[in-house]
């Protein structure tokens, strides 16, 4: 989909043909696109059922919202998660008892307009009404098997006739003090994507400047902000984040691409921007909040900074780097719940095995905050360097998972076949930490045949390949 295509879906024809792939969500695709083109012409065609399947897998990140809104395939996968945005939103607002709190937001266009097309309705086509890699340092992580000018108001809107983009459209003017209600928190989004926190932030009631470098993906931006009525409080511009004052607004928030041509990237010196360029915008940010991958080597971090690592449901999401406050150190988030640990100092000991093991949050893990978890269910590690704790006492803690312990054996994949066989084990959820083992390749070699379920760890104890034997019962 290009940036032509994206505005003839915008149109009423577009939105019609949109409406139409929506229909047609997890058909045959070749019988949809067929279909189809009996009324529009191929490249509506496929911007439309490319935008259809977007919003499908776009649902388990933005829920009902995503029904209407509008994506990038890149977008899509860098975008941030509802809960995860609505957290920091949160942070931020909090720390700033003046910005008032989520107010519907008034529609800035009225029935028949849209920012781009004067032809186009501002919602759509018809809603219904609800619609890695391991941290340098410590325990080492898990491994699991399944189970232009960067402010200013919004660009003026185009007439009939006049185009909404390209190189020849004038810049959006600058965003000055006048231009924004006093009470609301001044935020610059210096790599904005397709506007995944931007809506969280304005939802907060936080006035949003965002900038992106790729067109097509302000575009969809600012449709975004549109279609879901947050038009007044978000302004979207194609520029370079290098360019962008955060000495204007009240707080920088950055989302550097973390992808090349070659695919994501690990590394921060790849990230776009490079992360000298970050480095140099949060300097000069009275505050700055900045996403980054869970696993940022450590010795990225800024001095001074807080860096947060966030789970939802038990899985690591991402990590966000805060400057401009009075705490720094090491932070660990859970969500949907809202609990969070951050650094104490706390060292766990090492020690015997007990009757439980407890496997820390992938969060707490990265923020390297296994001695804090450690001392909250009154355990000790199995070994030095993994993360895997163990206790005598049975202490429910949304940080850690709990498996009572049935046998701890030297690994031998022959032993543990023995071992479980004499369980009748024939269902096993395997786990690893510090373990070379081939998961799958051990699941087939196991060859089990059993009515019962057991939950094996595969680890090092004191540098001994060991196999850990949990929870054997009858399957749920």
């Amino acid at each position: 989909m290009d940036l032509d295509a994206f505005d003839e879906l915008l149109t009423p024809r577009g939105q019609r043909a949109l409406a139409e792939a929506v229909e047609l969500v997890g058909t045959d695709p070749v019988a949809a696109a067929t279909r189809l083109r009996r009324t529009y012409d191929a490249a509506l065609t496929s911007a439309a059922l490319t935008q259809a399947g977007l919003r499908e897998r776009a649902r388990a990140k933005f829920g009902e919202d995503a029904r209407r809104m509008y994506f990038t395939p890149h977008g899509l996968e860098q975008s941030t998660r509802t809960e995860v945005a609505e957290h920091r939103a949160r942070r931020l607002t909090q720390a700033h008892p003046d910005t008032p709190p989520h107010e519907p937001a008034a529609l800035p266009h009225g029935p028949g307009t849209h920012p781009h097309r004067p032809d186009v309705p501002p919602h759509g086509p018809a809603a219904p009404p609800h619609g890695p890699a391991s941290p340098p340092h410590g325990p080492a992580a898990p491994s699991h098997e399944p189970g232009t000018p960067p402010h200013g108001p919004a660009a003026p809107s185009h007439g009939p006739g006049t185009p909404p983009h390209g190189p020849d459209a004038p810049p959006p003017p600058g965003l000055g003090t006048a231009d924004i209600s006093p009470h609301r928190l001044r935020v610059v989004d210096a790599c904005c994507g397709i506007g995944g926190d931007f809506l969280a932030l304005a939802r907060a009631g936080c006035t949003v400047a965002a900038v992106d470098t790729d067109p097509l993906t302000v575009a969809v931006a600012r449709a975004n902000a549109e279609t879901l009525g947050l038009g007044d409080r978000v302004t979207v511009s194609v520029g370079d984040a290098a360019e962008v004052q955060p000495e204007e607004y009240d707080v920088l928030f950055a989302d550097p691409a973390r992808r090349t041509g070659r695919g994501r990237t690990f590394d921060p010196m790849a990230y776009s921007p490079p992360w000298p360029v970050v480095l140099d915008l949060i300097s000069r940010a009275s505050r700055a909040c900045v996403k980054v991958a869970p696993g940022i080597p450590y010795e990225f971090i800024p001095a001074g900074a807080e860096a947060e690592w966030v789970s939802y449901k038990g899985e690591v999401k991402e990590a966000a780097l805060w400057t401009g406050q009075e705490r720094a150190g090491r932070r660990a988030t859970l969500l949907p719940g809202g609990h969070t640990l951050t650094a104490t100092g706390a060292e766990a000991p090492v020690g015997p095995a007990g009757r439980y093991v407890y496997e820390p949050d992938g969060a707490a893990i990265r923020a390297h905050l296994v001695g804090e978890v450690s001392e909250i269910v009154n355990g000790r590690l199995l070994d030095p360097m993994i993360a895997y704790i163990t206790g005598d006492e049975p202490i429910d803690t949304p940080w850690a998972a709990r498996y009572e312990i049935e046998d701890i054996l030297p690994f031998s994949g022959k032993k543990l076949r023995a071992a479980l066989r004499e369980r009748q084990v024939g269902n096993v959820t395997i786990k690893k930490r510090g373990s070379a083992v081939d998961i799958e390749r051990l699941r087939t070699d196991l060859r089990l045949n059993g009515e019962k379920s057991a939950t094996i760890i595969l680890t090092r104890i004191l540098d001994k390949p060991s196999v850990i034997i949990c929870d054997t019962s009858p399957p749920a």
